[in-house]
């Protein structure tokens, strides 16, 4: 029987089939004539533009000195592997098979020493990163040629889309070895020993050979608040001699690797541990003091060469199940007996802990940055392959609008986290080898402390708005695939798997602290008398502004002006609100930030070299994020007056007349 329209009917074997994308490679270095053998790689373009991310591409050329092969080629090499069928292999196979807790042995007792089971995927990506020096690279001290922060985030920004969460050990490390660099050389004090732990650590922490490499675990958060420290119940006291001698008579006073154990004893309950298999870790407790800064190692000796080591006094008690990270262990942990060195003053744990956070919120930051472009990277392959209605996706007009417009912010979080990323290696190096032959030697301050204060404003601020934007833009990542995009597809590679790309970015506006921390944060730093006299927006952030745009305004006079007014907005909300309301606006104040910080990056760079694309770039951003697009003030009613109909329309209950709320 003839067919209707003579149409043959498809089957799951016969039709049209959608052709897969092409995803090249994030960034190709001008430096190298090195070129991918696609003989066995399908998925990869032999015809892929110079860079298929400009705005990576851009930032690098702006940070950057010219004729700098060493970075730009690890970063084109990189680039390359992270698309490499084998890694996109141990990707998925970290998802899909994520750790697993054993707890008991075969007969029932508690498993000291191996209750914790991670694939094959995780521990090979790991390695991988440790090889190619993810952490390292920040570190050797031998390349000064270059703003080496720069160099690192550049490598983990095209690996983090296929690195599936190893990122996060990687993050923690950094901020470890950060740490344990400014504390290595402190006197042993009351703690005989400990220098020499710290040197060995950092050493491991930074090291590119993976049977030496460690990572790093971050442990801070307890039941009873997530980044409100203060109220943490685990407690540190010193060992009594006899407890210590009792330790060494039973050969369990050195940790697995045979560094002593430290004089204190660490007991309580850790909530939210992420990469519970790092071989060390850094985690807050009470002394008699305050809160305190503990090195702990994660594994002890169990007493005489035939025992394999075990657990230091750590039982895992359950991992977590999470909307994403599933790769990731994350794990409740109950402390009975950890042996571990205090690092810094008794009861100035928070001061010390700050160290690491600065570096693992860039590190979020930047994580989410980098799922974001390989997420666009995806769109683009796709709206090149897709068609509808008779047509190619990168011909439908209202799909490239959008599009472009997801992209605009794109590159305004790029340039907003480089920037702080080039400040933070400015100041660990110096700004005569980082910024003196670059294209940005004007965006950076030459004074270290005018740069410190200036990053420690624009790093919440790129934090809490940068992690945010992302899990937007993929959301928007995943629309722009249809149905596909909703998916998970481990299929080919797992390459269109959208889906777990933003399950995975989602955390990032919750890790390191939530974006209402980070505007709290914002507001601290505006009123700390310490930055800038305590006004920094006056003496920091406008200093660093104005020049910049005085440059820029025969090009861009309507963006200019634009910024300046915003910039005189700011400064007159800064100062006429009190630290109530301030708080109150924050999230709208951090905001605020973003656009008039991003809009100045963004129209100097397009002003270095007239780009057409950047020029609009800079001008869609600025035209569509004006002062009066963020809701900072209420001319109608006062800022408590409209707290209180806040809290009726979120919590419930009648709304309050006007004249009934001026009375709260």
């Amino acid at each position: 029987m003839e067919p209707p329209n003579g149409k043959t009917p498809s089957s799951s074997t016969n039709g049209f089939f959608q052709p897969l994308p092409v995803i090249p490679p994030a960034y190709t270095s001008s430096s190298t004539t090195t070129t991918n053998n696609n003989d066995n790689h399908p998925q990869l373009a032999t015809d892929s533009p110079p860079c298929d991310d400009t705005a990576f591409a851009r930032v690098l050329d702006l940070y950057l000195p010219p004729n700098c092969p060493e970075p730009t080629t690890a970063i084109h090499d990189l680039s390359r592997l992270a698309l490499d069928p084998i890694v996109l292999r141990l990707a998925i196979d970290a998802e899909v098979n994520p750790p697993i807790l054993r707890p008991l042995t075969t007969f029932g007792a508690e498993n000291r020493v191996d209750p914790l089971w991670v694939g094959e995927g995780w521990r090979r990506l790991k390695a991988i990163g440790q090889e190619k020096g993810l952490v390292s690279v920040a570190y050797d001290e031998e390349n000064e040629g270059w703003n080496r922060r720069v160099h690192q985030f550049a490598l983990n920004h095209v690996w983090t889309g296929s690195a599936a969460m190893t990122g996060c050990p990687a993050s923690m490390s950094d901020g470890a070895a950060k740490l344990l660099h400014v504390h290595r050389d402190d006197p042993d004090g009351d703690q005989p020993g400990r220098g020499a732990v710290l040197r060995e650590s950092y050493q491991r922490l930074v090291a590119r050979d993976p049977s030496v490499a460690w990572t790093s675990g971050q442990w801070m958060t307890e039941r009873r608040g997530g980044s409100d420290v203060r109220g943490t119940e685990t407690v540190a006291r010193r060992l009594t001699g006899d407890e210590i001698a009792h330790d060494s008579a039973q050969g369990r006073d050195r940790d697995a690797h045979g560094l002593p154990l430290g004089p204190w004893r660490i007991d309580g309950f850790k909530w939210f541990s992420s990469a519970t298999d790092s071989e060390m870790t850094l985690l807050l407790a009470q002394t008699r003091k305050g809160l305190s800064l503990f090195y702990v190692p994660m594994r002890r000796c169990a007493g005489g060469e035939e025992k394999a080591p075990e657990l230091n006094g750590i039982r895992i008690q359950r991992l977590k199940n999470k909307l994403g990270t599933k790769s990731l262990p994350t794990a409740e942990l109950e402390l009975r007996g950890v042996r571990g060195w205090l690092i810094g003053e008794e009861g100035k744990g928070v001061k010390e802990i700050a160290t690491v956070l600065n570096i693992t919120r860039l590190y979020t930051a930047g994580g989410s940055l980098g799922y974001w472009g390989r997420g666009l990277a995806i769109c683009r392959a796709y709206s090149k392959i897709r068609t509808t209605q008779g047509k190619l996706l990168q011909d439908n007009r209202l799909h490239v609008r959008w599009m472009a417009g997801e992209t605009v912010k794109y590159w305004a979080s790029m340039q907003l986290t480089f920037f702080a990323v080039a400040l933070q290696g400015t100041i660990e190096q110096d700004w005569e080898l980082t910024a003196r032959d670059t294209k940005a030697a004007n965006l950076i301050p030459r004074d270290k402390a005018t740069a410190a204060a200036l990053l420690r404003l624009i790093t919440p601020v790129m934090k809490g708005t940068v992690s945010v934007d992302a899990v937007h833009g993929l959301r928007a990542c995943m629309e722009c695939l249809g149905g596909v995009g909703y998916c998970e597809n481990n299929e080919d590679g797992g390459l269109l798997n959208i889906a777990k790309i933003f399950r995975d970015c989602a955390v990032n506006a919750i890790w390191e602290g939530t974006v209402n921390v980070m505007a709290e944060d914002v507001v601290r730093v505006i009123n700390d008398r310490r930055l800038g006299k305590g006004k920094i927006i006056e003496t920091v952030l406008s200093p660093w502004m104005r020049p910049l745009l005085a440059v820029c305004k025969p090009k861009f006079e309507h963006e200019c002006k634009n910024m300046e007014q915003s910039l005189d907005a700011l400064q007159s909300i800064v100062s006429r609100h009190v630290t109530e309301e301030l708080l109150y606006r924050g999230r709208g104040l951090m905001q605020y930030i973003e656009v008039i910080v991003c809009g100045t990056l963004l129209i100097y760079t397009a002003s270095l070299d007239d780009n057409q694309v950047a020029k609009a770039v800079a001008s869609r951003w600025i035209s569509g994020n004006t002062t009066s697009s963020i809701h900072v003030a209420s001319s109608s009613i006062g800022w408590s007056e409209e707290s209180a109909a806040d809290k009726q329309i979120f919590l419930g209950g009648t709304l309050s007349t006007h004249k009934e709320l001026s009375k709260l």
